[in-house]
């Protein structure tokens, strides 16, 4: 199994931090369903500093999650620290990640994600810097390179190894690259061998049998599931399975892939108010309508909608113009739990 630090997962299966989607609501959803390691969107070292209560509230841990990695990001040392030790000392995450992977120009503008793929040193001062403050196993999430004329990626996964890190995830993709092209997992299996903490891997992975022979190609200890878990969340209850007995179920039903779609607004309803809410699951409802007969036509439909009861009501008619195609097939995966039993702060 998968052991960072003093943490031991379940199983092998990691959801990526990805901005905008883990939080509370998915994250739940994604741990039902049997995720080793869930992962929080990252959050910034400064807006940390600052208090607010949006970014508290991103700090927010379910126990239900547990083990569960918390993000942070920054490109100054002392507030990257000190962030770090309010994530250790005032939250209930389990492990403490430094972000050095994210490619978007106002975060490397900032020196920080993506932008310390350049210099292995900055990793090791900084990694080294937030492991001797805090008592939480700390881990780096990092693309291979910056581009692919600065592919450190042996370096950087060095420094993190010698600056203390507990893990490294590694993006088989450079920031160049964002998220185009191949992810190159020959990299990651070169991370793999490089050093002796345990390294996950992330790119590329969208069925079960692509984590398979990630695990068999790469020889990493975990495999880290982002774009692949979007509105689908059964993906990861399919991965453990297929890892565990070989044994590949069957994609989940229309009338499953709604079910749950309202669990996720309703726990983010209670997340964020309705107003907020329904807006942002627009963009997950497409994403869980994405191969469904007919969904186009449905997906124009709830981008015009602001409440939770419309939206659902035009689920509900839509998966009953499917007839049978509706059904769950033999091998049914949904979570046995109702949005009343997600508390949130």
């Amino acid at each position: 199994m998968l052991k960072i630090g003093n943490i031991e997962m379940k199983n092998k299966v990691v959801l990526a931090p990805m901005a905008g989607v883990c939080n509370p609501a998915f994250r739940l959803i994604a741990k039902e369903f049997g995720t080793g390691l869930v992962c929080a969107e990252m959050v910034s070292d400064k807006a940390i500093l600052h208090g607010n209560k949006r970014t508290m509230e991103m700090l927010y841990v379910d126990e239900r999650e547990k083990p569960l990695s918390l993000q942070i990001f920054g490109g100054d040392r002392e507030s990257l620290v000190e962030a770090a030790k309010v994530v250790d000392k005032q939250t209930n995450a389990d492990i403490i990640d430094i972000n050095m992977g994210c490619p978007v120009p106002k975060v490397t503008k900032c020196d920080a994600g993506a932008r310390w793929l350049l210099d292995p040193n900055k990793i090791y001062e900084m990694v080294s810097a937030v492991v001797d403050a805090v008592e939480k196993p700390v881990t780096v999430k990092m693309r291979i390179g910056w581009d692919s004329e600065h592919v450190y990626a042996i370096e950087n996964a060095r420094a993190v190894e010698r600056a203390g890190g507990s893990a490294v995830s590694v993006h088989g993709r450079t920031r160049e690259q964002l998220y185009t092209g191949h992810a190159n997992w020959d990299i990651i299996k070169d991370v793999k061998q490089s050093v002796s903490i345990p390294v996950i891997g992330n790119g590329d992975v969208f069925t079960p049998e692509d984590a398979r022979r990630m695990l068999d190609q790469t020889g990493v200890d975990g495999v880290m599931i982002g774009r692949g878990a979007l509105g689908n969340p059964w993906m990861l209850y399919r991965t453990i399975h297929y890892l565990t007995t070989g044994d590949l179920l069957p994609d989940p039903s229309p009338r499953e892939k709604m079910d749950v779609a309202i669990l996720h607004m309703d726990r983010l309803i209670k997340l964020k108010g309705e107003a907020t809410a329904v807006r942002e699951m627009r963009k997950h409802l497409s994403w869980y309508l994405k191969g469904i007969p007919g969904a186009a036509r449905v997906k124009d439909t709830i981008m015009e909608e602001t409440t939770r009861d419309n939206m659902v009501q035009i689920l509900g008619q839509y998966v009953e113009s499917l007839g049978d195609l509706s059904e769950a097939p033999t091998a049914s995966i949904s979570p046995a739990v109702s949005p009343e039993q997600a508390v949130y702060h």
